[in-house]
C-alpha cells in the first residue's frame, strides 16, 4: 500500500536548504558586510542608499537596475591603498595598487581610480580603450592578457604603458619584436605560475600548472633543457634590448579568504628572483602579488579587512628577503572585486511566483521510511543570467531580501530566478524570503559590484541593464541600460 507523503508547513530551517543557510532572525534585517556604506531601511521599512529609495531609483531608471555607490568605491580603494602603504612603507616605500578594471570598468571609475591615488589594470584592448577615453596616464596602466594581438601591443606602446605582463615565451617573443621595429622599449613583467593551488572554485584558480597563464616555474621548458619557462623567459628578456625587464607577476586566484595561498606564493617568487638576480646579475625591481581577495556574498561569508591582509603578506616579504639577503622589490598588488563587488546591489521587479514541494529524506525523529516534502518557491525576476552569469558559470552563492518594503510575515525557503528559457538561469539559489513576497515587490540581491555587469550578455535579445552610481544623497546613470533600438544597430538585414 503506498502512503500519501507528509507535508511539511511549519516554518524554520528546511531541509532543502543547505547546511550553512540559516533563517534569520529577522528578514528586514541588512547583514552589513554584504552591503555598501549608506544602505539602510527608511521608516516605512523600504531599503535606500544615501536617502534615495528603491522604489523612486526604479521610477528613475527601471529594473534590472545596478546601483553602485560611489561613496563606497572610493572608500574602499583607499583602505587598500592606505593598509599597503602603511604595511609596506619600512620595507619598500609603499605599494603601487592596481585596480583590476576586468571586475567592472567604465569612464567613471577609471576616473575614481585615478583620483584616489590607484593605478589601473586592463585585460583587453577594449579596457585600454576605456582607459584612454578617461584620461588616466599610460605610465599608470598596466595590460594583462594570455593571447594579446599585435594590435593591442601597439596600443599598449602607444599609450606608453607602465607595463605589459607578458604571459608566455612566445609573446614575449613578438612583443620585443613589435617593440625593436617601432623603435621603441616595452616595460614588461613575467608572469609566473608557483604551482599554488588557491582554496576557490577551479574556473577562478590561475596558479596552479594545467591551465593557460603564466610561465611555468616547474621542470624543463620545451625550448631548452635544464630551464624553467620562467627561467628561459628572464633570460630571453635580458638578451632583448627592446625590452626593459621590470620584475615578476603572479595571480593564485579570485574569491580566497585564506592568506596561506599569497603567503607561499610570495616566498616562491622571491627565491626565484633573488636566484635570477645572482645567476643573470641583474636587478628585478618590482614584483607583483595579484589580487583576488574576496567579498561577502552570503552571511557565512568573513572576508578580511585589508589592513589584515596588507600586514600578513608584509611580514612574509620582510621575512623572505632578510633571509635572502636581498633588498626588498617594489610591490604591486591587484584587487579589484574587493574594491567594486560589495558597493553595488542589483535591483529587480518580482513577476511570477510558484510553489513546489520537493521530496526530502525523514529528518531526525520521523521514521525512516516515511516520505516527506517540503516546499521550495520560485520568485522569478525581471532579469536574470544575462545580467548575472556567475551562478551558473561558478556555481557561485547570492543572497537577497525584499527591497520595497518591510515584512512581518514568516520565511519562506525560495529560490530566485530569471526570465530567461534556461532552468539554470537561477539568481539566488537558496534564500529565506518573506512569505508574502508578490509580483510587483522589489527585490535586491547585494554583491553584483564585480564581474556581473561584465559578463553580462544580450541572451534572449534581453538589454542590459544601466549603472547608476549614488554619491551625496544623488545618482547619476555612469552607464546606460541598452534599449531595443541599440539591440538592433548591428543587425545589418542582409
Amino acid at each position: 500500500m503506498t502512503s500519501t507523503p507528509k507535508q511539511q508547513e511549519t516554518p524554520g530551517q528546511s531541509p532543502l536548504a543547505p547546511a550553512w543557510l540559516e533563517v534569520p532572525a529577522d528578514l528586514n534585517a541588512l547583514h552589513e558586510p554584504l552591503w555598501a556604506g549608506g544602505v539602510a531601511r527608511n521608516e516605512d521599512g523600504e531599503l535606500t542608499i544615501e536617502g534615495l529609495s528603491v522604489s523612486e531609483l526604479q521610477r528613475q531608471y527601471g529594473t534590472p537596475l545596478f546601483v553602485l555607490s560611489e561613496t563606497d568605491f572610493r572608500a574602499r580603494a583607499r583602505a587598500f591603498s592606505d593598509a599597503f602603504n602603511d604595511a609596506f612603507a619600512d620595507i619598500c616605500g609603499g605599494v603601487d595598487v592596481y585596480y583590476a578594471g576586468k571586475s567592472f570598468l567604465c569612464t567613471s571609475v577609471v576616473r575614481w581610480v585615478e583620483e584616489e591615488g590607484l593605478r589601473l589594470d586592463t585585460a583587453s584592448g577594449g579596457e585600454l580603450a576605456v582607459a584612454a577615453r578617461a584620461g588616466i596616464p599610460g605610465a599608470d596602466v598596466a595590460l594583462h592578457g594570455n593571447n594579446k594581438s599585435d594590435g593591442e601591443i601597439h596600443r599598449a606602446l602607444d599609450m606608453q604603458l607602465g607595463r605589459i605582463v607578458v604571459d608566455s615565451l612566445d609573446e614575449l617573443e613578438r612583443v620585443a619584436a613589435i617593440a625593436a621595429n617601432r623603435g621603441d622599449t616595452a616595460r614588461v613583467m613575467l608572469r609566473l605560475t608557483p604551482g599554488v593551488h588557491a582554496h576557490t572554485h577551479e574556473f577562478i584558480a590561475t596558479a596552479h600548472e594545467d591551465q593557460k597563464f603564466g610561465l611555468s616555474m616547474a621542470g624543463d621548458s620545451t625550448e631548452k633543457a635544464g630551464l624553467s619557462a620562467a627561467e628561459e623567459a628572464v633570460a630571453a628578456a635580458t638578451g632583448h634590448a627592446s625590452i626593459e625587464l621590470l620584475g615578476l607577476h603572479c595571480h593564485i586566484g579570485s574569491q580566497i579568504f585564506e592568506p596561506d595561498g599569497f603567503a607561499l606564493a610570495a616566498e616562491k617568487l622571491l627565491d626565484f628572483l633573488a636566484a635570477m638576480q645572482a645567476k643573470y646579475s641583474i636587478v628585478l625591481p618590482e614584483l607583483d602579488l595579484g589580487g583576488g581577495y574576496g567579498i561577502a556574498y552570503t552571511p557565512v561569508d568573513t572576508p578580511r579587512p585589508p589592513a589584515e591582509i596588507a600586514q600578513a603578506m608584509a611580514a612574509v616579504v620582510r621575512s623572505k628577503c632578510a633571509a635572502l639577503g636581498i633588498s626588498a622589490p617594489r610591490i604591486s598588488i591587484e584587487p579589484g572585486r574587493a574594491i567594486v563587488g560589495s558597493t553595488t546591489f542589483t535591483l529587480y521587479e518580482v513577476g511570477t511566483l510558484k510553489t513546489v514541494r520537493v521530496d526530502s529524506a525523514a529528518p531526525e525523529g520521523h521514521n525512516a521510511a516515511e516520505d516527506v516534502t517540503y516546499p521550495r518557491r520560485y520568485v522569478s525576476v525581471d532579469g536574470g543570467m544575462s545580467d548575472n552569469p556567475r551562478p551558473v558559470l561558478y556555481d557561485a552563492d547570492y543572497s537577497a531580501i525584499l527591497a520595497s518594503r518591510s515584512s512581518e510575515a514568516g520565511p519562506q525557503l525560495s529560490r530566485v530566478v530569471g526570465k530567461h528559457c534556461e532552468s539554470g538561469d537561477i539568481v539566488v539559489r537558496d534564500v529565506y524570503l518573506p512569505e508574502d513576497v508578490a509580483a510587483g515587490d522589489l527585490l535586491a540581491v547585494p554583491g553584483t559590484g564585480a564581474y556581473c555587469w561584465a559578463l553580462s550578455s544580450n541572451y534572449n535579445y534581453l538589454a542590459r541593464p544601466g549603472v547608476v552610481a549614488v554619491r551625496d544623497g544623488s545618482a547619476r546613470l555612469i552607464v546606460r541600460g541598452e534599449t531595443e533600438e541599440d539591440l538592433l544597430n548591428r543587425d545589418m538585414g542582409v
